[in-house]
């Protein structure tokens, strides 16, 4: 590990206005990803501001009828909320579902939210990564690519994205709060917050040189069942294959997200627009721009399979 320098910020606007006076810096509270990146020397921040002083680790309610989580909530707390767990189910689910208890017990919301992707030739120095080094190529396009994106990739990089509380977070249709360095508040809609990689997938999400995530909202509840059904190759502390995230209506309505299939969570309207036809439709409009590899071709009939078992479950 390369020597870095250490601050503690006291204000989510101090956090940002340090990470502005260090464009060398990294935000850090739980570092269940950002200590290994450097140990890796992935990531060799020189700087290293932690926001784990920032009072932003409340769940409330908000005035709508929804949740305020704010970014230092550990995943653990969120799991465990007796609201989550009786208005945001699939939530709760996809966070259990996620690594190990203790590594739960101190990654933050939003720190799940950015993690990295968990691709082998991204954490090989050794191999090109255009996600790690641009422009040097991607290894694993040609390479052993089994648990890589079959839609939403590209030609510079076919890395998924890591996160199951994502996945959930994109089926309840959370947003996100931010400040800038300049003080300045936003909230992004999560179906925005991650990129598809294109030309630059090194750059990951939509946030800006020193932006500091402070909450995810939820909205209202919806109602109907909710549901996650994660596929990997064993039963704990595995990245997922093919993720599915569901709120399904009596009428057979509802909402539909994927996981481990693409560089973001994978939701697309027209898709829920089907999931009263059944699992086929829905696969086959996800699915509709899908290029799987010869490696990864099998998670296409592995997500319309599992999406059956969620919506069978869902039907009792």
């Amino acid at each position: 590990m390369k020597p870095f320098t250490y601050e503690r910020a006291a204000s989510p606007a101090e956090a940002a206005e340090a990470a502005a006076r260090r464009p060398d810096s990294k935000f850090i509270a739980g570092g269940t990803n950002l200590l290994d990146l450097m140990k890796l020397q992935i990531e060799a921040p020189a700087h290293l501001i932690d926001v784990n002083a920032l009072a932003l680790d409340r769940i409330e309610a908000t005035s709508d009828g929804g949740l305020r989580v704010g970014a230092l909530v550990r995943n653990t707390d969120l799991a465990a909320d007796q609201r989550v767990r009786r208005d945001y189910a699939v939530l709760s689910r996809a966070l259990l579902a996620g690594a190990s208890g203790q590594l739960r017990n101190r990654a933050t919301t939003a720190g799940n939210l950015l993690q990295r992707t968990r691709c082998p030739y991204f954490s090989d120095t050794n191999m090109a990564c255009n996600k790690r080094r641009p422009g040097s190529g991607c290894s694993a396009i040609d390479g052993i690519n089994r648990q890589h994106a079959v839609v939403g990739a590209s030609a510079a990089c076919i890395a998924t994205h890591p996160s199951d509380m994502a996945v959930a977070m994109r089926v309840l249709d959370a947003s996100v709060q931010t400040v800038n360095p300049k003080g300045v508040t936003r909230t992004i809609p999560i179906a925005e917050l991650h990129r598809l990689p294109g030309d630059t997938p090194n750059v990951e999400t939509v946030l800006e040189a020193g932006e500091l995530i402070t909450a995810v909202t939820l909205p209202k509840p919806t109602g109907g069942s909710q549901h996650y059904r994660k596929v990997r190759d064993r039963a704990s502390y595995a990245f997922a294959l093919v993720s599915v995230a569901a709120i399904v209506q009596p009428d057979g309505s509802g909402r539909v997200a994927l996981g481990g299939v693409a560089p973001k969570p994978w939701r697309l309207d027209a898709a829920d627009a089907e999931m009263p036809k059944g699992a086929k439709a829905v696969a086959g409009t996800l699915f509709a721009e899908a290029r799987p590899t010869e490696h990864n071709a099998f998670k296409l009939p592995l997500a319309e399979r599992a999406l059956a078992s969620v919506l069978a479950e869902a039907r009792g």
